[in-house]
């Protein structure tokens, strides 16, 4: 075995996918081959969730089944909702959209049936009603009412609705399904290979599910959105931002929203969402997170030649779509669903243990002395 440790798994390669990919010489993300920013401008939410899951665009046809399916499936029985419900107020809203993953398998009769067709229906499931479940805890921690999905909504029609009990103009909903699709897959990623991993000893689609929750939880990965509303909420105004960032900088602070271990030049979802969040903040009236954006990612630019990941334009368009700062990586788990569900079955398609080995550097062979003779 070569002693040669790899940390993070850096560099190494260990499955193949058909799912998504950045592509060097365009330096962008494709899902299935389409560039992500084609599908942002072209597509519906709706349309890239059926390409994630089935390998290709719908037809009029096809996107009319998904829609109506989902649609069928985004009530949640009346356990689930009451343990919503009940959920402690000061909860993180990752931790209950990980129990409510953990629910929604406990309540199907097919949890452990991992046939392709099962696993697919599993998929639907979850995509529709984790949704309907994540905006009732958004309703109730506030003491206000649950408000039930509606069919005659889009899938980031629906969110708005039961959050907010109405939906914003298109131009904000647009800028919401953008983000979703921007988010919905990323290959390899910490979050997608721990759903791989726990996939491979054969175990359920709600299961992996649930830890790719856990994983995405923390600031490294998807939590990373929230850390950027933290950032500028601590920036207060735009004639804090110039000195704030270079005293980061100085002291070696990470500066969250900021770097990418796949992209060279730049995160290539990047520009697709800060136009979108230029867009809503215009439309909000607001000046101040535009400015201390700008300030904060020319100064990485120019002293760290670091550029912004998506969590940096994404983090502050949700704050002024209204959201909690703590629900921003649930939104990013709404849209993953996608993705994790993809590559759980992929990987049941071709499976192999995923057992990494490791190198031991404890003590050496030791005896266990009796307790008088210590």
């Amino acid at each position: 075995m070569s002693d040669d440790i790899k940390k993070g798994l850096l560099g190494i390669v260990v499955d193949e996918t058909t799912i998504s990919q950045v592509m060097p010489d365009i330096n962008s993300l494709t899902y299935r081959g389409y560039a992500v920013q084609d599908l942002c401008e072209k597509c519906i939410f709706e349309e890239v969730a059926y390409l994630v899951l089935n390998g290709d665009l719908p037809n009029k046809k096809e996107l009319k089944k998904f829609k109506k399916e989902l649609e069928e499936n985004r009530k949640i029985t009346v356990n689930l909702r009451e343990i919503v419900r009940h959920m402690p107020k000061k909860a993180h809203p990752m931790d209950v959209a990980r129990t409510i993953v953990s629910v929604l398998g406990l309540e199907d009769k097919e949890t452990s049936n991992n046939s392709p067709k099962a696993n697919m229906k599993k998929a639907i499931k979850i995509f529709a009603k984790t949704p309907t479940a994540i905006a009732a805890f958004f309703r109730a921690r506030k003491g206000k009412r649950i408000i039930p999905p509606k069919k005659d909504l889009t899938f980031a029609e629906n969110f708005f609705y039961m959050c907010f009990g109405k939906v914003p103009n298109k131009d904000i909903v647009k800028a919401f399904d953008v983000s979703l699709i921007l988010y919905a897959e990323h290959s390899f990623n910490v979050s997608t290979f721990t759903a791989r991993t726990i996939t491979s000893s054969l175990s359920d689609i709600h299961g992996a599910i649930t830890g790719a929750i856990a994983s995405l939880k923390g600031p490294l990965h998807g939590g990373a959105n929230e850390e950027v509303m933290h950032m500028m909420n601590k920036i207060k105004k735009p004639e804090n931002a110039f000195k704030w960032i270079n005293k980061a900088l100085d002291e070696k602070e990470v500066v969250m929203g900021f770097g990418h271990r796949v992209y060279k030049k730049g995160d290539s979802r990047v520009p697709t969402m800060e136009k979108y969040f230029k867009k809503v903040a215009k439309l909000k009236k607001d000046k101040k997170f535009i400015k201390i954006y700008d300030i904060v990612k020319n100064v990485m630019i120019k002293r760290k030649d670091i550029h912004p990941n998506v969590d940096y334009p994404t983090g502050p368009t949700y704050h002024l779509m209204g959201f909690d700062t703590d629900f921003f990586t649930p939104i990013f788990v709404i849209s993953r669903i996608t993705g994790w569900a993809a590559h759980i079955m992929e990987q049941h398609a071709a499976n192999k243990l995923i057992r990494p080995l490791s190198k031991y550097s404890g003590p050496e062979h030791r005896k266990v002395m009796l307790l008088n003779q210590r």
